[in-house]
């Protein structure tokens, strides 16, 4: 993450995270994050408020995660890096930057959090494959520089 392209975000989940797969099976998750600001007008001393919003996009086990942990109205930190999307839709070219998350974690500056460690079982290419309640049918992933954070 040394590229110069380093993001962190302090703000509240706007939309449920939404799990899918790849073709391959990878999992992905995304979910809208509203970041506010507020400041004071110095002319007329009232406080002003402006919200950008964002879109995250999570892999692999942190999308897992985040979909069974987020909400709507959570707080929470990301950081990654912007990567901007461009497609063409009917003839107009439209992109989109998104937030390509490192870490998510939970805001404990008005909320406290309940963090437990899932169980990981290390793969032959040095990846982690959660255990999951049901039919055990994930691959290991990774790029073997995945580190246990516990």
């Amino acid at each position: 993450m040394s590229n110069g392209n380093t993001v962190t975000l302090v703000g509240n989940v706007t939309r449920d995270p939404e799990l899918r797969f790849t073709p391959t099976g990878q999992p992905t998750a995304t979910f809208g994050l509203a970041v506010n600001r507020r400041w004071q007008n110095r002319q007329t001393q009232e406080w002003e408020e402006a919200t950008s919003f964002f879109d995250v996009v999570c892999w692999r086990e942190m999308a897992e995660n985040s979909a069974e942990s987020l909400q709507r109205g959570s707080r929470v930190i990301v950081t990654g890096r912007l990567e901007q999307r461009t497609w063409e839709n009917n003839g107009e070219k439209k992109s989109k930057i998104e937030i390509i998350a490192d870490e998510i974690g939970p805001s404990l500056r008005w909320a406290s959090a309940q963090v437990r460690k899932n169980e990981r079982k290390g793969g032959s290419d040095g990846g982690y494959t959660r255990d999951v309640e049901g039919p055990e049918d994930m691959s290991p992933v990774g790029d073997g520089f995945e580190e246990e954070p516990f």
